[in-house]
């Protein structure tokens, strides 16, 4: 079974949305692609065809891993959040014990993680260690580094 994507409702609109583009007009344009590839001869030693092919698995691969994480998605609303814990859509400012050095981050799911946003995967190894816990309490990460504590200044939405 699969894993629950628990996303907003403007994620998964857009998930939807691209997920028609890439049905549609990406589809489209790699079946012209490979038409065009197809009509410059012999298809054993043509290498722009078995480009195209390619790329239409690759495309393919896509399609189903979209529709997966769609069929897979729950919406949360916002305002249904408890901020007293960290969960998933909370942001967390967290500070590194060791180096003082402060963090922001929001916890969402796999298909929204962007780390130059500040967005951190659920399954990330920070938002694991991080999960259930309040303010005020330290949690205790594991890196490839070494253990790193964390302390939680805050949680919001």
């Amino acid at each position: 079974m699969a894993d629950i994507n628990y996303v907003t409702k403007e994620t998964l609109d857009h998930m939807r949305d691209e997920l028609t583009q890439l049905k549609t007009a990406g589809r489209a344009e790699i079946a012209r692609a490979i038409a065009e590839a197809r009509e410059k001869g012999d298809l054993k030693e043509n290498a722009e065809y078995d480009a195209a092919k390619e790329a239409q698995g690759y495309h393919e691969a896509k399609i189903a891993q979209l529709e997966t994480a769609v069929i897979n998605s729950r919406i949360i609303n916002m305002k249904d959040i408890d901020t007293s814990k960290v969960s998933i859509l909370s942001k967390v400012k967290i500070t590194n014990t060791k180096t003082k050095k402060s963090f922001e981050y929001q916890i969402v799911s796999e298909t929204e993680a962007d780390l130059k946003s500040g967005k951190i995967s659920v399954g990330s190894p920070i938002a694991k260690g991080l999960l259930g816990k309040s303010v005020g309490e330290t949690a205790e990460i594991e890196a490839p580094s070494g253990k790193m504590k964390f302390k939680i200044d805050s949680i919001g939405i």
